[in-house]
């Protein structure tokens, strides 16, 4: 600009359109426009329960084309229920319940506390148990009154070469969770247990159908129980009786299928899950190895939070190419006015006006990012502005 208006012959002309485009090209805008649209998301999402620690976690959840939920505390209220016992081998209910309770004394697993809470409501003595030891996808073992008394699934018993009791298939058929209950390697009596699908979970799942979002669900529970509840909820893609150390290869194997994956879980079991992911989710009430693994963070244990974590990514997303093409925009229309581009035919920006100019760049693009403040995170809300659009 200097040196075509000096060479016009109008040296004075030249220093003020030389400091009018300098003026009118402070890069203010272009600087904000995407620093700020992520400052306003971050702390908008903090207030909507959701705390991102990692800013490119929420940056990238637009782009997630399937989510993997861990079941039991996400898809599932995460507090099953002792609902059947079957004794065999000569003793009674009460006395199977009672020593199952002894061996899952110690454990901290949701299935061993709803033993040892049925036990406790039945009033019923349960002897103090040594030696506990648990095995992750198989069970647990402990010495109750001098008898090697152990808990488990199906792995314990393809372990020990014993077989399921009889009323094992009709309760897999009803969609229950199954544990068996052996002394001395001997089988001894089943339990029946339940863990009820939170209500919401099916509305999370729909809402993600209708976001082109692959839903996929993976559980250590036999794939009986699992099948069950993915018909229940809608879900594509069930992965079943798969052990803690392998939930980070299945996140691996949706990873080269060309996946993007969102990973939500709330247990020590789905830390490698979580890290493996391109974007780990962690419950809130979740372990504290789980929350270290993950990118964004929770507060609700409700499943359709993930909607409001797509929803922000995406309404960020969407400012910040606004501003870019905003900041773009005004520089591309006012640096060549502020230059003198239309002098010929009599129009002269003044300093002043590019200085206002400028000045008035840089609010649009912090206006236009504060708009993200109006959007309502609330599970509920996310879900139900999901659901009605695509009506």
């Amino acid at each position: 600009t200097a040196v075509a208006w000096t060479l016009f012959g109008l040296p004075n002309d030249a220093v003020i359109r030389t400091i009018t485009v300098l003026v009118i090209a402070c890069p203010h805008a272009l600087g904000l426009a995407i620093p700020l649209v992520v400052s306003i998301a971050t702390e908008r999402a903090a207030r909507g329960g959701v705390l991102v620690k990692d800013r490119l976690a929420l940056e990238s959840m637009r782009q997630v084309d399937a989510v993997l939920f861990d079941k039991t505390g996400t898809l599932t209220k995460g507090e099953p229920t002792v609902t059947g016992v079957e004794p065999i081998a000569g003793l009674d209910a009460e006395q199977v319940l009672a020593l199952a309770a002894a061996a899952e004394a110690n454990s901290e697993h949701p299935l061993a506390q709803a033993i040892v809470a049925a036990a406790k409501d039945k009033s019923l003595t349960v002897e103090p148990a040594s030696g506990f030891s648990s095995s992750p996808a198989v069970g647990v073992t402990a010495t109750v009154v001098g008898q090697e008394i152990r808990v488990g699934g199906p792995r314990l018993l393809e372990e020990t070469g014993q077989h399921e009791i009889d009323a094992a298939e009709e309760w897999r058929a009803a969609g229950a969770i199954i544990l068996h209950v052996l002394r001395d390697n001997t089988v001894i009596g089943g339990l029946k247990l339940a863990d009820e699908v939170r209500p919401e979970s099916r509305d999370a799942v729909d809402a993600l159908h209708e976001l082109g979002v692959e839903v996929v669900m993976i559980t250590g529970d036999a794939e009986a129980v699992a099948n069950e509840v993915g018909r229940e909820l809608g879900i594509d893609r069930v992965f079943a009786g798969v052990r803690p150390e392998d939930k980070s290869a299945k996140v691996d194997q949706l990873q080269k299928e060309g996946k993007k994956v969102a990973m939500v879980g709330d247990g020590v079991n789905d830390a490698p899950a979580l890290a493996q992911s391109d974007i780990g989710i962690a419950i809130g009430a979740g372990t504290d190895v789980a929350i270290a693994s993950a990118g964004v963070i929770l507060a609700s244990s409700d499943p359709r939070s993930v909607l409001s974590v797509i929803q922000l990514s995406r309404a960020a997303y969407r400012k910040m190419k606004q501003n870019l093409w905003w900041a773009a925009g005004y520089n591309l229309l006012s640096v060549p006015l502020a230059a003198g581009v239309l002098a010929p035919v009599g129009f002269v920006m003044p300093m002043s006006v590019g200085a206002i100019l400028m000045s008035i760049s840089t609010v649009v693009v912090a206006l236009n990012a504060q708009l993200l403040r109006r959007i309502d995170l609330t599970p509920d809300a996310s879900t139900r502005s999901v659901l009605e659009r695509q009506k």
